[in-house]
C-alpha cells in the first residue's frame, strides 16, 4: 500500500511538471520579447518649454535684501543665462502697505540679478495689483526656459506578483529619470555633447613632463 501511495505522488509530480510544460510551449517568445522592458523607455526625459518662478518677499518696513534672499536671485538668475529664453520678468506689487520698500529693493534685486550671469537688458519691469496681497506682497521673478521632466510615476497598471516573464514592473526607473531630469544643471546636455574646448598646449606639456619623469621622479621609458 505504501508503494502504491509513493507511485501515484510520484506520477501526479511527473503530471504536473508535463501540464506545465505544455503551457510554456504555446508562449511566444519573439512577441514577449517586443514588448519594451527599459526604463529609458518606458519612462523618457522630455524637454519643454516651462514656466519658471521666484517669489521675494519684501516686508514693508525692509529697506534691503538679507544674503539669503540675494543667493536665492542670483542662482535664479543663473538658470535663466543658461537656459532662459527670450526675457526675465521683475513683477513690482503696487497698491500694498509695502509698496514703498519694494521699490526701495528694486535696485539691489536687479544687482543680484546681474551678478547671476544675466544682462540687464533682458530684464523688462512690470506692475501688478497687490492690494489684496497683504502687507508682504512678494515681488515676483519670472521666465520661460527649458525644462526637463518625466511623465507621472506612482501608477501600477499591473499586480506587482505577475512576474511570470521576469520583467520589471511598470514604475521601475520612473524615480530615477524624475531625479536625473531634476537636478541636471542644463537640460539641453541631454541632447548631445558639447563642443570640446580648445587644447591648452602649455598645460598638456606640463602633464607629459610629468609623466616623462615617472613615479616619484623615476625616469620613464616612454620618450616624444
Amino acid at each position: 500500500m505504501r508503494f502504491k501511495a509513493y507511485v501515484n505522488s510520484a506520477g501526479l509530480l511527473v503530471m504536473a511538471t508535463v501540464i506545465a510544460g505544455c503551457g510554456s510551449i504555446g508562449r511566444d517568445p519573439v512577441q514577449v520579447g517586443a514588448i519594451p522592458d527599459d526604463y529609458r523607455t518606458r519612462h523618457p526625459i522630455v524637454l519643454s518649454e516651462k514656466e519658471h518662478t521666484l517669489d521675494v518677499p519684501v516686508a514693508s518696513g525692509a529697506r534691503e535684501l538679507n544674503l539669503s534672499v540675494r543667493s536665492n536671485i542670483r542662482a535664479f538668475a543663473a538658470g535663466f543665462a543658461d537656459s532662459g529664453t527670450g526675457t526675465m520678468f521683475l513683477i513690482m506689487p503696487v497698491g500694498s502697505p509695502n509698496e514703498y520698500a519694494a521699490k526701495t529693493v528694486e535696485g539691489q534685486i536687479l544687482a543680484a540679478i546681474s551678478k547671476g550671469g544675466a544682462s540687464r537688458n533682458r530684464v523688462v519691469v512690470q506692475q501688478y495689483d497687490a492690494s489684496a496681497h497683504g502687507s508682504a506682497a512678494a515681488v515676483r521673478l519670472s521666465y520661460n526656459g527649458v525644462t526637463a521632466s518625466t511623465g507621472r510615476c506612482g501608477t501600477w497598471p499591473a499586480d506587482l506578483t505577475e512576474t511570470a516573464e521576469n520583467k520589471n514592473y511598470h514604475d521601475f526607473g520612473c524615480s530615477s529619470q524624475a531625479n536625473l531630469a531634476a537636478i541636471i544643471a542644463n537640460p539641453v546636455d541631454l541632447m548631445g555633447p558639447r563642443q570640446s574646448s580648445q587644447i591648452d598646449a602649455t598645460e598638456r606639456a606640463a602633464v607629459i613632463q610629468d609623466y616623462q619623469k615617472g613615479p616619484r621622479g623615476a625616469p620613464s621609458e616612454v620618450s616624444y
